[in-house]
């Protein structure tokens, strides 16, 4: 059971087991046959991209369930198991390098579920306690102007020159991977396949990549050491 897309990314491992699919938005409908089947006795798997429990599937399991399999409910009461995945932030930041070194946060421009005047609020507390800032959902055919919003709130709390990453469709074949600056991004290079990390006010540029230092180089020295009388590259 899962999104039509993400089911024709594995069709290689479904074989010839029953596959149920359905478009965007049909997220509940989805949910809720899928557990309907498992309360049948059957083993069913709900397919999400990333990881299940990140903006996915496995709350909204569960919410259903709770609803579904209380006290008095009639049938089985099934089992889960939630597989964990690897997540999108996970992904993009690997391919930026190493942006999450220290602490982030994590935050959808949907406001297909959230009120916008909520997440601008979580922009703007994550922009001034210096977070690195990533960025789910940031645009899509009827959200054009939520991620401009939403640089222009971070631009009050850090400086333009600010590292920003962009990665379109990270692990798939039309990945695209950007680094450029708070004050630069690119805005049609943006769409619902990305993923934007925003640096904090320590974070650099380097060698083509975003580096987020933890501070060991507060406390440590880094350099690499040369032994008197060697010559090391």
């Amino acid at each position: 059971m899962g999104y039509r897309t993400y089911l024709d990314l594995i069709h290689d491992l479904t074989g010839n087991r029953k596959v149920l699919s359905s478009g965007m938005r049909r997220e509940v409908e989805r949910c809720t046959r899928a557990v309907d089947l498992a309360r049948e006795g059957r083993k069913v798997a709900v397919v999400c991209s990333g990881d299940p429990g990140i903006y996915a599937m496995a709350g909204l399991v569960l919410e259903i369930l709770k609803e579904s399999c209380g006290p008095g409910a009639g049938g089985l009461t099934p089992g889960i198991e939630i597989v964990p995945g690897v997540p999108a932030l996970s992904a993009c930041a690997a391919l930026l390098g190493a942006p999450l070194m220290h602490d982030f946060a994590s935050i959808s421009l949907s406001d297909l579920l959230t009120p916008w005047e909520i997440i601008e609020k979580r922009i703007e507390a994550a922009a001034s306690a210096d977070f690195v800032i990533v960025i789910y959902n940031p645009k899509s055919r009827a959200r054009q102007r939520q991620i401009n919003r939403a640089r222009d709130i971070v631009l009050r709390f850090r400086p333009p020159q600010t590292p920003a990453g962009i990665v379109r469709a990270a692990s798939r074949e039309n990945e695209r991977i950007i680094i450029t600056s708070l004050r630069d991004m690119p805005f049609d290079e943006i769409d619902m396949q990305s993923t934007v990390i925003i640096g904090n006010s320590r974070t650099f540029a380097w060698n083509g990549r975003m580096v987020t230092p933890r501070g060991y180089g507060d406390k440590y020295r880094l350099a690499l050491h040369k032994p008197e009388g060697k010559n090391v590259p």
